[in-house]
């Protein structure tokens, strides 16, 4: 574990240049035994922590980010919602005001998952298993943020990011008694929400369900559930960024992201959790997938995604643990170095993610943005959602697809043409 600490230690920020991100604290990570730690959740949590690490150093183009303190849910305990220790589950709230005052944008935070005992016994000691370690304050910037500059459709409505202590996407429900650990993101989940709607939410005339990363499969999960939760009359929709994680063959032929997600469905109990309507016909661990579930989703769904996902490349398709020799190692890290016939494995899993989406997108009622970045997470970051170079398809930003779809001023279908067709990528490339 000091290993570990001592990674963390070093992740550093990242820096724009022109279209493209540089993220530090990489170089040195294979020093590290991937042997020994093979393709676990602390390995994944690194990888996004980084990434994360790296957007914090975006926090728009104000030198005074808003910064939104730490509320825990004081109700939660009762109902036996809490975080992977136990500790009470939190989130950060802004209160909105005029024409948002009763319009509510709820964000679930992201964070990998942990699929076995020792991954979750340690991610517990972490803010994504206990409350005890989260920050007191967090700057809220791209869709959360309260600037009309920076986030002209959402600034002023009430936006909350909920935090993320279970890991299982909020989806789980069981417990270890042995190892002392709670997997309760189910409960969490509905404590959060229930706790939400007491302080004004219930009377939300729109109301927006979001979320990155393994919070983008949350949203995915959750979609409907949320929208249970309001009158008919309410505008409901739902984002999911970076969400769509595939089940995709790795570079080996092995299936590395199917492999971790039996882990967390069966360690975490998230099987009854899941929507029945993918259940009743495959597999649990399937249903933990995205691809097998958005086609179902009632409710609006908007999917978010880069073609080439920086955290698939690293821990999907492409993991150390799947790369004894090290040939994608440098690839993984800068898509720059990547050689031909590595560019046409990534071209293959680009078609496989539009192939996914295919009966997704059939849906008028539902939005699409598929851009071909090197990238992860694009929402909550400043420069990705809405500055004067974030990315563009066809003369269209991140922030106006979603708003326009959102509030149904256009349709939001669009995928990009392939790499290296697209310049106003944010890349973002790890050293």
């Amino acid at each position: 574990m000091e290993k570990f600490s001592s990674i963390a230690i070093v992740i550093a920020m990242g820096f724009v240049y022109s279209n493209w991100v540089v993220v530090n604290g990489f170089e040195g990570y294979g020093e590290y035994d991937y042997d020994q730690y093979h393709f676990n959740e602390t390995e994944l949590s690194m990888l996004e922590a980084q990434e994360e690490e790296a957007s914090l150093s975006f926090v728009g183009r104000n030198n005074n980010p808003l910064l939104v303190g730490l509320t825990l849910i004081q109700s939660a305990a009762a109902k036996g919602a809490v975080c992977l220790d136990g500790s009470l589950p939190g989130y950060h709230l802004h209160r909105g005001y005029g024409s948002g005052a009763n319009r509510w944008l709820v964000n679930l935070e992201g964070g990998g998952w942990c699929n076995n005992v020792r991954a979750c016994v340690y991610r517990k000691k972490t803010r994504r298993g206990s409350s005890a370690f989260m920050e007191k304050e967090i700057p809220f910037t791209g869709i959360l943020s309260n600037s009309a500059q920076e986030n002209p459709d959402f600034f002023n409505w009430n936006r909350v990011k909920l935090r993320y202590c279970d890991g299982a996407s909020f989806a789980g429900d069981g417990e270890d008694k042995s190892a002392e650990l709670q997997f309760r993101g189910q409960r969490i989940w509905t404590a959060a929400m229930e706790d939400l709607m007491s302080k004004g939410m219930r009377f939300a005339n729109q109301a927006f369900l979001s979320g990155c990363s393994a919070g983008g499969l949350a949203t995915i999960i959750h979609c409907d559930e949320f929208r249970g939760f309001f009158p008919m009359t309410t505008r409901v929709k739902c984002l999911s960024d970076a969400g769509l994680f595939l089940d995709s063959i790795d570079i080996s032929g092995g299936h590395t992201l199917r492999n971790l997600y039996s882990g967390v469905v069966g360690l975490q109990g998230a099987q009854k959790n899941l929507p029945q309507i993918c259940t009743d016909h495959l597999d649990p661990t399937s249903c933990f997938f995205p691809q097998n579930l958005i086609a179902s989703v009632e409710t609006p769904l908007f999917i978010l995604n880069a073609a080439y996902d920086s955290w698939q490349i690293q821990s999907s398709l492409a993991p150390p643990s799947a790369d004894p020799h090290g040939y994608w190692h440098e690839c993984r890290l800068n898509y720059f170095k990547c050689t031909s016939s590595q560019i046409e494995f990534l071209q293959e899993f680009r078609n496989h993610m539009l192939h996914a989406l295919h009966n997704f997108s059939s849906s008028k009622q539902n939005g699409l943005y598929i851009n071909s970045c090197f990238a992860h997470c694009q929402t909550e970051r400043q420069d990705t959602w809405f500055a004067d170079n974030s990315p563009v398809i066809r003369n269209k930003g991140i922030a106006l697809a979603v708003g326009d779809w959102f509030f149904d001023r256009a349709g939001a279908k669009v995928i990009d043409c392939p790499y290296p067709c697209d310049n106003t990528c944010h890349h973002l490339i790890f050293r």
